[in-house]
């Protein structure tokens, strides 16, 4: 091969040569010419990629085919449910919600209802015959027994990204759209950037391991710098960070050429240096401590709601925060429940496909574990996931939580395509960029009145699936309206494959035999299991080892 390519090179630029002299008006073309057999040339003699190097010239075929991929994929052969992680059916009605077209479909549903995983909501003879304007919105109330300032949130709000990893147009289009809808948006762990209080909407802060906005030269906690941005009317709660779906138990990093004068400024860093985000927080080191930490965080606030945000790992260590509730009589007034499938600019691939459990599960656990303690009454619970319609804000409401988050669907809603390049600075549609040319297209009026539409039209399909079942909140909601199809012979519902615990069991010692190892691991004074894991081995196999 290589051999006949350098016969052919010479040969053609030969003839190139000949037709130049002949006829000169073909010049252009015969440069061209001359152009792929230089390149042929270069491959010929480079060293790094043997196919280049045995099949000159064609051989890059293959890396044009690679990048031309996931775009024909994507737009010529993928069927309504392929692509992932939204796929195309969900994706159009977003956009269909967003800009306020028809979002209905003809000729019946396009999944296969016989297909192990298949979920359906139980509608109701009694379904309700209309709806009231008012009950399009239906709101919770989040706040415990010592909160001074309640928050009355959505059902569907805004989950946590940061400014640094989505632009300034893109943060305040989403914080625009709030504002507008009525919702609260999450910050991220990057801290509150002017972007995020311009149009002046609700405003959830979220806290994270590296403490951005209120931290002290030495990355530790600063009271002060947190009080002065808790106070503020837009900060309507704040969520402590323990871990995210997308990669949990993995810390972060801010490359120093990221690290502009005004994000350093903003995350109160050094500009131009890298920071890391350490996969814990330092505040605390146990759960009493969190427990304090978090008292202390809503005493500073002036008694603004507090929770945290987490992705269950080990069962023993959620546990663990929850006897620390019980022993200390500190509870947060809200828990965010992040599934392993979160998503996030830039992840390892382990992390993204095989950390953390997912969140239907997650939530499951969570709602049984403060049912458990006697906790549930006090602490709402916000599950965060993939939420995209009005059928995953019922089916996650009917599992336990009262109101879920979205940031995946909030960026379609603004005109992500799924370019899935997030993580290079260089979105197409100026969301996920800090490229001032790449952000400019993106227009903030526009895009704010299309997060705006799709919240409402997604909280509306909600409601009208609500009327079907014979209902009229989203509290009414309980886990035997959702049936699972198990196998391909057996359905079961919600509420028989993830049944409730009696109130209070984990307390009395009543425990179900699901959480008795885990509960035995778990304590109030350490994350980490307890119990040794040797001790849960089975004799035959301890024997072994």
């Amino acid at each position: 091969m290589r051999s006949t390519f350098v016969y052919v090179s010479i040969g053609a630029l030969f003839i190139c040569a000949l037709i130049t002299y002949l006829w000169p008006q073909f010049i252009w073309g015969l440069m061209m010419v001359g152009l792929l057999v230089s390149v042929g040339v270069y491959d010929l003699f480079q060293k790094k990629h043997a196919l280049r190097r045995t099949f000159p010239l064609i051989g890059r075929l293959r890396w044009g085919a690679e990048f031309l991929r996931p775009y024909l994929r994507q737009y010529f052969f993928e069927s309504e449910t392929d692509s992932a992680p939204i796929n195309r059916m969900n994706r159009s009605l977003i956009y269909q919600r967003a800009k306020g077209e028809r979002d209905t479909i003809p000729y019946g549903t396009k999944l296969d209802t016989l297909q192990i995983g298949y979920e359906w909501l139980g509608h109701s003879l009694a379904a309700k015959p209309s709806i009231s304007p008012e009950s399009h919105d239906p709101r919770i109330t989040i706040g415990g027994p010592h909160c001074a300032h309640p928050y009355q949130a959505s059902i569907l709000n805004i989950s946590g990204m940061s400014f640094g990893a989505l632009s300034s147009n893109a943060i305040k289009a989403l914080n625009k759209g709030a504002k507008m809808g009525g919702f609260a948006h999450n910050t991220g762990e990057g801290g509150i950037s002017p972007y995020h209080l311009e149009a002046g909407g609700d405003l959830i802060w979220q806290i994270g391991t590296s403490y951005f906005g209120c931290r002290d030269q030495s990355g530790n906690f600063n009271d002060r710098a947190y009080a002065e941005k808790a106070t503020q009317n837009s900060v309507r709660m704040i969520e402590v960070k323990l871990s995210q779906g997308a990669k949990p138990g993995h810390g972060g990093i801010l490359p120093g050429s990221k690290n502009t004068a005004e994000i350093a400024r903003i995350r109160g860093v050094e500009a131009g240096s890298t920071v890391l985000s350490p996969p814990v927080h330092s505040a605390f080191t146990t759960p009493k401590e969190f427990m304090y930490f978090i008292q202390k965080l809503r005493e500073l606030s002036g008694g603004k709601p507090i929770g945290f945000k987490l992705a269950i790992g080990r069962r023993s260590e959620f546990i663990s925060i929850c006897k620390a509730m019980v022993e200390t009589g500190i509870k947060p007034d809200f828990i965010t429940v992040d599934g392993g499938e979160g998503g996030t600019g830039a992840a390892p691939l382990e992390y993204a496909n095989s950390v953390g459990m997912p969140l239907r599960e997650a939530l499951a656990f969570v709602i049984d574990i403060l049912i458990g303690f006697d906790l549930r009454k006090d602490i709402k619970v916000l599950a965060s996931g993939k939420v995209f319609t009005g059928f995953d804000l019922v089916k996650y409401i009917t599992l336990g939580a009262d109101a879920c988050n979205s940031a995946r669907g909030m960026m379609v809603a603004m005109g992500c395509v799924q370019s899935l390049v997030c993580h290079s600075n260089h979105c197409p549609v100026g969301v996920a960029t800090q490229n001032p040319s790449l952000a400019a297209g993106l227009v903030v009026s526009d895009k704010a009145e299309r997060v705006a539409r799709y919240h409402k039209s997604t909280v509306e399909a909600a409601v009208d699936l609500l009327s079907s079942a014979g209902l009229t909140h989203t509290n009414e909601l309980n886990r035997s309206y959702v049936y699972r199809r198990v196998s391909e012979f057996e359905v079961l519902r919600y509420d028989e494959i993830f049944p409730y615990p009696r109130v209070g069991c984990l307390i009395s010692g009543d425990i179900p035999p699901k959480y008795q190892l885990a509960m035995s691991e778990a304590s109030a004074d350490h994350f980490k299991p307890q119990k040794a894991l040797s001790q849960s081995i089975p004799p035959v196999l301890e024997a072994v080892s």
